[in-house]
C-alpha cells in the first residue's frame, strides 16, 4: 500500500528505530510511547489487521513480541508489559496495518485499562452460545 506508513517503514522510505527484523516482521520503537521501550511489531506484508492476517504470520509476530518483552523486563524498562492488538478504529487502531504494541508498564504510569461492566441477567449465557466454536 503506497500510503501506509508502516509499509514505508518496512521499505526503508521512513526511518525507524529498529530493534528486530527478519523476513516476515519488523519491530521498532513507537514514536509516541506509553513508556520508553514501547515497541511495535509489524508484518512486512500489508495485512490490514489481526483478523485478516494469516495464522502463521501472527505466530511470528507473537514470538518476536515475546522475545522483546522478555528483554524489556530483563533490562528493567518496565515492571510488567501490556501486549495489545487494536483491531479496527473503534478499538483504537490508527494505522490500517497489523501491528502489536509491546508497552513496558511502570506502577503509576497513568496508562488506564478498560473499565468493565457486569453482564445483565441471562446475557452471559446468550453470548456464550453465540460465540461457541465448532
Amino acid at each position: 500500500m503506497p500510503d501506509c506508513i508502516f509499509c514505508k517503514i518496512v521499505k526503508g522510505k521512513i526511518p525507524a528505530n529498529k530493534v528486530y527484523e527478519d523476513d516476515k516482521v519488523l519491530a521498532f520503537l513507537d514514536i509516541k510511547p506509553v513508556n520508553p521501550g514501547h515497541v511495535l511489531v509489524v508484518s512486512k506484508d500489508h495485512d490490514l489487521d489481526l483478523i485478516s492476517t494469516p495464522d502463521e504470520l501472527l505466530c511470528s509476530i507473537i514470538t518476536v513480541a515475546k522475545r522483546i518483552g522478555k528483554k524489556i523486563l530483563e533490562l528493567g524498562l518496565g515492571e510488567a508489559i501490556t501486549f495489545t492488538f487494536n483491531n479496527g478504529r473503534v478499538a483504537g487502531q490508527v494505522v490500517d496495518h497489523v501491528h502489536l504494541h509491546i508497552m513496558p508498564r511502570i506502577s503509576g504510569d497513568g496508562y488506564e485499562l478498560w473499565h468493565g461492566r457486569e453482564y445483565l441477567s441471562g446475557e452471559a449465557e446468550k453470548i456464550t452460545n453465540l460465540l461457541k466454536l465448532e
